[in-house]
């Protein structure tokens, strides 16, 4: 069972990040130690009764912590096929934010880039739980979750290099994807700025009487917010459908969230909301979390707050190397211990649900799904110049622009679409 390390906050730098690194490594440990003797004594799955060959019945190894409410059980129905499908999605996801960084390095991708590798149990996990009806709203880490969503690699990586064939049409780059046709609300490039979101998009299922959940996504460094606590508080006061799901990474930007946080038990800042703590690197502990308070929302019981216990290999931001406040081995600990690909794989491999040359083959498809889409962004076109007044007036004729010298002026005229 995972142990929290509590680390002091002391006059030498180098010593705090010791601490840090040495509590996050054997944090790893435990986890996967956890893991193991869960197989050995209990086994990971078993056949369901009642689901047929397909069907699986597994035991997640790491206990959910609740807060003010029961905790759903650890054992998770699921089948062959979704655990491949979670498989192939993860994989996928890992390959792109990959190529992402090269495209970076190559300056291809201008500007703000945060990737997602490390934390793509949650986005699989999540999308089991939900159909596209359900909403979600994200942070500026939302390359995968536009893919869990139903958009193409190629929608992201064009949008990354700003062309027209992108999610926004080139015009949004890495922090705004979006997909209206899924009910993906985007990402945000403001700190918290989507947790107000999702409560609104909670309020419009309940006044349409619709059975479904909004989802909206924040980090740790987003959970000590304002907005948060307002939005949540409006969003229990009327009962709205809504699961807050706080993928903590443990480190906000460059700080560790001992150093940020009085209290990081982040599925406890609800106070008066239920919470639950959930491993994030475990894709079907996160499905039956999602599932769990997905039938807790729309059953009329108000709000939910999900802590995912995840972590991200990338620093912050491309421009951040991401190991001047961690260690290295603490980075490659959680890489062997919990990756959650590799969990993924291993899951495969331990009930032989593929063979290793099926796995192979789907690794390979992937990687070439991901290189076509490299390819084809780089020769998709850069947005023309009328774009730029594009959605935002309908009617520009006659509308003056005064330039930053008072004398200068620039008459609009209305641009077809």
């Amino acid at each position: 069972r995972a142990r929290r390390t509590r680390v002091c906050v002391c006059d030498i730098m180098a010593a705090l990040l010791r601490a840090a690194g040495n509590g996050l490594a054997r944090r790893a440990r435990d986890t996967a130690s956890s893991f193991a003797l869960a197989s050995q004594q209990r086994g990971l799955a078993k056949k369901s009764a009642a689901g047929g060959d397909d069907a699986m019945t597994i035991e997640i190894p790491v206990p959910f912590k609740a807060h003010n409410i029961e905790a759903p059980s650890q054992m998770v129905e699921t089948s062959k096929s979704e655990i491949v499908d979670m498989f192939t999605q993860a994989y996928l996801m890992r390959r792109l934010e990959i190529a992402s960084d090269v495209l970076y390095k190559g300056k291809f991708i201008r500007g703000f880039c945060h990737l997602y590798d490390g934390q793509e149990a949650v986005c699989v996990g999540m999308e089991a739980a939900l159909t596209k009806e359900d909403a979600i709203v994200t942070s500026y880490r939302d390359h995968c979750t536009h893919l869990g969503r139903g958009g193409t690699p190629l929608e992201v990586m064009a949008e990354l290099m700003g062309r027209v064939d992108g999610a926004s049409k080139g015009m949004g780059g890495s922090m705004h994807m979006y997909k209206r046709d899924t009910n993906f609300f985007g990402g945000n490039g403001i700190v918290g700025a989507q947790t107000p979101i999702g409560a609104g998009l909670a309020f419009s299922y309940k006044y349409n009487k619709q059975p479904n959940v909004a989802v909206a996504m924040y980090g740790d460094g987003a959970a000590n917010q304002g907005q948060l606590f307002e939005a949540l508080n409006i969003a229990a006061l009327w009962d709205l459908p809504l699961i807050y799901v706080c993928e903590n990474n443990h480190y906000g930007m460059g700080t560790a969230i001992a150093r940020s946080a009085k209290s990081p038990e982040y599925y406890k800042r609800g106070d008066y909301v239920p919470g639950l703590r959930v491993d994030g690197m475990d894709a079907l502990a996160v499905k039956q979390a999602i599932k769990f308070a997905k039938a807790h929302c729309v059953s009329g019981a108000g709000p939910i707050v999900l802590e995912m216990d995840t972590y991200r290999y990338h620093g912050h931001s491309m421009s951040d190397p991401g190991s001047t406040y961690r260690t290295r081995d603490e980075i490659t600990g959680i890489r062997q211990e919990r990756d959650p690909v590799e969990r993924l794989r291993k899951l495969i491999q331990h009930h032989e649900l593929l063979a290793p040359e099926e796995i192979k083959a789907i690794e390979k498809s992937r990687r070439k799904i991901v290189d076509d889409a490299v390819a084809a962004g780089k020769t998709s076109p850069e947005p023309d110049s009328n774009a730029l007044f594009r959605n935002m007036n309908q009617v520009a004729d006659g509308i003056v622009i005064r330039g930053v010298d008072s004398g200068v002026r620039t008459t609009l005229a209305t641009v077809q679409p």
